[in-house]
């Protein structure tokens, strides 16, 4: 078993240039360039599943709406994650570059500093106690001051030799103390006098000034993930605000004529599980999600809603095959854009799809089936919010299967699975409109072309809210 983790480091080339954008920078030192891949990032064409329910013959979408035999052109699984990734990046390149944003540490968690965190004082800023006990001076036994020190207060008197005073936790050290002396390692006599139960070393239990950072340390480097923990640091450090690499934003366009928003399906009517499920699984993911529009099987609206989005991604559902209503493929074309991705070798879900419609603006087809969609999140959806928000790449890690797992003879396959110790056991309804699977599941099993035997190592994809990180967030 591998076990799951983040790459770590930090972008050393964002140091040699003042002007580099701060996403791209952390995606470049993370994600090695392959000159291949560019070469093989060219828009492929590719129809398949219907959408929303029922299925179409697979087939291949030319560029017209016409079908094609070239099945290959498909882009490969891992492929199509790459070349998300890389469109985030080309856009900050070709100078539409994001912003950083100042935020308050409550609106911070689960973004990137977009700037080191350097100390603006001393941590501690002064001499202070590491335990309750009493502060000393030279050797006991020692006397007892009545007035104790506590936190929060004042500097105190100094101590004199043989003088001692009950001290509180982050108390500040009186001058001249030797060393603090535990309350369970001290006793008093019938005359008030403090003796210690054993040996004192001198400077014990006391945290120097300093001793954590000194004014202008660099704390944490750009390109940070910000965690609860950074959060600590950065208020005990003196930050009311810190400047993060802002959220990328998406909007989600729900098609369909024969969607219902409530009740029972009825009449050739189904129930809309994307437009509850897709919000807070791109919140998940890191976006912040500006609107969510419910539209009717129209290309007006289609074309409408589109070309007036500002969000960072479009998010669209149903409409990516070759059907009569289905309006991306001829939208996209209208408007010249630049089709990244169109079609992907990956069981449920190869109709998605990837353009770019501006320089700093994307959109992401999803199928209009459950489990199709959800694939094409992370398929197309993870890596293109992951990269501009300039968050790591989760490494690949592998589970051994519990059982054998038929595979798609020429796709990748995705499959729900639960964790089991140290096994990953495959879930039923797995079907491309079945939500049953994935509703119960940890992970999705990435299993290649042909299938996997039981006990074979199998790559899996943490689902956001199962992977025990920040990414659980639907706020």
């Amino acid at each position: 078993m591998t076990a799951p983790g983040t790459r770590s480091g930090t972008p050393a080339a964002a140091d040699t240039d003042d002007d580099l954008d701060v996403e791209e920078a952390l995606a470049l030192v993370r994600e090695p360039r392959d000159p291949r891949q560019d070469a093989s990032a060219a828009p492929t064409l590719h129809g398949g599943h219907g959408d929303h329910g029922g299925h179409s013959a697979p087939g291949e979408r030319g560029a017209h709406g016409g079908h094609s035999a070239h099945r290959h052109r498909a882009t490969p699984w891992p492929q199509a994650r790459e070349t998300a990734a890389r469109a985030a990046r080309s856009a900050a390149r070709s100078g539409a570059r994001r912003a950083p944003v100042s935020v308050p540490l409550t609106d911070a968690l689960g973004l990137t500093l977009a700037a080191p965190l350097d100390a603006l004082t001393d941590l501690p800023s002064f001499d202070t106690s590491a335990m309750d006990g009493w502060a000393v001076a030279g050797p006991g036994p020692w006397d007892v001051r009545e007035e104790g020190v506590l936190a929060g207060h004042g500097q105190p008197e100094p101590l004199t030799d043989g003088e001692a005073v009950r001290i509180a936790t982050g108390a500040r050290i009186p001058a001249d103390t030797t060393a603090v002396l535990r309350s369970e390692h001290g006793r008093l006599d019938a005359q008030s006098r403090l003796h210690p139960t054993r040996e004192v070393v001198h400077g014990q239990d006391i945290r120097p000034r300093g001793q954590e950072c000194r004014t202008g340390d660099q704390l944490l480097p750009l390109g940070t993930l910000v965690t609860p923990a950074v959060l600590g640091l950065a208020a005990a450090a003196g930050y009311d605000t810190v400047t993060v690499v802002p959220r990328p934003r998406a909007e989600v366009l729900i098609l369909g004529d024969e969607l219902l928003t409530e009740g029972l399906p009825h009449d050739g009517l189904i129930r809309d599980a994307l437009g509850p499920m897709l919000p807070p699984w791109l919140r998940a993911l890191g976006a912040e999600v500006t609107a969510v529009r419910r539209l009717g099987d129209d290309a007006k609206a289609v074309y409408k809603a589109i070309t007036s989005s500002t969000a960072d991604l479009v998010v669209t559902t149903g409409g990516t095959a070759s059907g009569p209503v289905d309006h991306i493929h001829p939208t996209l074309e209208r408007i010249g854009a630049e089709l990244l991705v169109d079609g992907v070798k990956v069981r449920p879900g190869h109709p998605m799809l990837l353009a770019r419609i501006k320089e700093n603006q994307h959109l992401v087809g999803l199928p209009g089936n459950p489990l199709a969609a959800v694939s094409g999140l992370l398929t197309l959806a993870e890596p293109l919010l992951r990269t501009l928000a300039a968050h790591p790449a989760p490494e690949p890690y592998t589970l051994p299967l519990a059982e054998a797992t038929h595979g798609h003879p020429y796709d990748t396959r995705l499959i729900p699975v639960v964790l089991r110790g140290d096994a990953a056991v495959p879930l039923h309804y797995n079907g491309p409109a079945m939500l049953r699977g994935i509703a119960a599941a940890d992970a999705l099993a990435v299993v290649a072309p042909g299938g996997a035997r039981q006990g074979e190592e199998t790559e899996l994809l943490d689902l956001p809210w199962a992977a025990a990180g920040i990414g659980v967030c639907f706020t």
